[in-house]
């Protein structure tokens, strides 16, 4: 059994960069973290001098970045505190690649949880456009054993071109058609950027003033399909964007909370998994989800799931063992042991790549591993493109990545599974037209929520489960 929290935390307040960009020439990385703090510091009714009096007396503040030779600042956590102003505080940075920003707000909530601290400040940045494009993706690459995979082409996209095809090699013509894994990979594509064209902030919207006329606006899937393949089979608006960014959030324990909050969004349950950082070394065990104990409360009273995993080889690479893990450990903690696709309203998960999507989806238990186009399928289309943020899932469902997502939204890694907290609270507190400057993104009623965070190809991932109300 996992284990549970000392004491009831609870997400208290948000706030993100005014515009994710490609290249934002004008902020330095602790300026853009300045923006995110502003926001989430306002939320709360403090001024900032109030809230460094707080945070030195019963805090503590998390700082996450995934690598310095983006901005070509060792220890620029440290620069961060001191623009922001947060010297004496008790902090520290947390690194993890893609899920860096995951395990840093997973961190804040630790913190409290143990009786350290009252209130923690989750802080999250990227300054990406420090280099070009290629140099970015190299830098990312050489969280890929440098010794092994980086000198053979270990650059992400091909590493997820490589599941996508374990994927169809291990699921095509017993669970899916290949026409329709490619029609649900679209759609998915062409969700994720729409979805982002009603939120103001995200990297690709019509509004965004740092949006370069080749990103922004809506897209078709005829579009996605012609915009040319960066490693077979993914199309370039299957990949997610690089981006200069920041975000942060505020957690504190439920007594403190009330001081600063009508709608509290409290923490039910964290999971962290983790899997080999060479995907060569992955297992690939017949009935693997069984013999690793990996099958979640509602698979095991589910006779004919639990035959079909029994034949099913696991996990190899079409899926993430890690994101399995983190989910289960998640669920245990928060005690959900029915289908987490009827429990949950609304989930924000990590979409690197499309295939991300469809794995991931399996990984958190919401259909059987290779079924998870399905659902994405079932989308209806007009004029090439699915509706803005759609249920996913039929009547009941749940609504993912409003958003935007990494697709459509951001993805400067360090903050990226920040950012995705900070979309789940705004979601729940009803905040979202504010926020983004639309209504149409706002999920009704949010009760239950989830968020995902992901390292490079699922060698760390991280879900934290929440719900509505003290």
């Amino acid at each position: 059994m996992a284990g549970s929290l000392q004491r009831n935390v609870v997400l208290v307040s948000g706030g993100k960069v005014d515009h994710f960009a490609k290249a934002n020439p004008d902020l330095m990385f602790y300026e853009m973290t300045m923006q995110a703090v502003r926001e989430a510091v306002t939320d709360l009714g403090l001024k900032p001098k109030e809230f460094r009096s707080l945070l030195k007396e019963r805090g503590g503040v998390i700082i996450s970045h995934f690598a310095d030779h983006f901005a070509g600042q060792l220890l620029g956590e440290a620069l961060t505190r001191d623009y922001l102003g947060l010297n004496p505080v008790e902090a520290y940075r947390v690194v993890g690649g893609g899920a860096t920003g995951g395990l840093g707000v997973q961190a804040a909530i630790e913190k409290v949880a143990s009786g350290r601290a009252d209130i923690v400040l989750a802080v999250g940045y990227e300054k990406m456009s420090e280099v070009d494009t290629f140099q970015g993706n190299e830098f990312i690459a050489l969280a890929s054993d440098t010794v092994t995979d980086f000198p053979n082409g270990g650059f992400y996209p091909l590493y997820y071109a490589a599941m996508a095809q374990a994927y169809l090699d291990t699921f095509v013509g017993k669970t899916v058609s290949a026409k329709d894994l490619r029609a649900a990979f679209s759609k998915i594509a062409v969700m994720m950027r729409n979805n982002a064209q009603y939120n103001r902030r995200a990297q690709t919207s019509h509004e965004n003033p740092y949006a370069t006329a080749s990103t922004r606006g809506f897209i078709t899937i005829d579009q996605v399909e012609q915009s040319g393949i960066v490693a077979t089979p993914s199309y370039r608006l299957d990949c997610c964007l690089m981006t200069d960014g920041a975000s942060a959030v505020i957690v504190a324990t439920e007594e403190l909370a009330k001081e600063f909050t009508d709608k509290p969004v409290r923490v039910t349950g964290l999971g962290n998994g983790t899997d080999c950082m060479r995907t060569g070394e992955r297992p690939r065990l017949k009935g693997g989800l069984i013999k690793e104990n990996l099958l979640l409360p509602h698979e095991e009273n589910d006779p004919e799931r639990v035959a079909y995993y029994e034949s099913l080889v696991y996990p190899g690479l079409h899926s993430f063992r890690a994101g399995r893990w983190a989910a289960k450990k998640a669920y245990e903690m928060a005690g959900i042991r029915t289908d987490p696709l009827e429990y949950f309203d609304l989930i924000e998960i990590h979409d690197a790549f499309v295939i991300s999507v469809v794995q991931t989806m399996e990984d958190l238990g919401m259909v059987p591993y290779g079924h998870a186009c399905h659902l994405f399928n079932e989308l209806p289309l007009t004029d090439g493109r699915v509706p803005i943020n759609p249920k996913i899932g039929g009547e009941r469902g749940l609504y993912v990545n409003p958003s935007g997502g990494l697709i459509g939204q951001m993805h400067g890694v360090g903050a990226t599974g920040n950012v995705q907290a900070v979309d789940v609270l705004w979601q729940m507190q009803g905040k979202i037209k504010e926020k983004y400057g639309h209504a149409e993104a706002q999920v009704p009623d949010v009760k239950r929520a989830l968020f995902h965070s992901h390292a490079g190809t699922g060698s760390d991932i991280t879900v934290t489960t929440v719900e509505k109300g003290w």
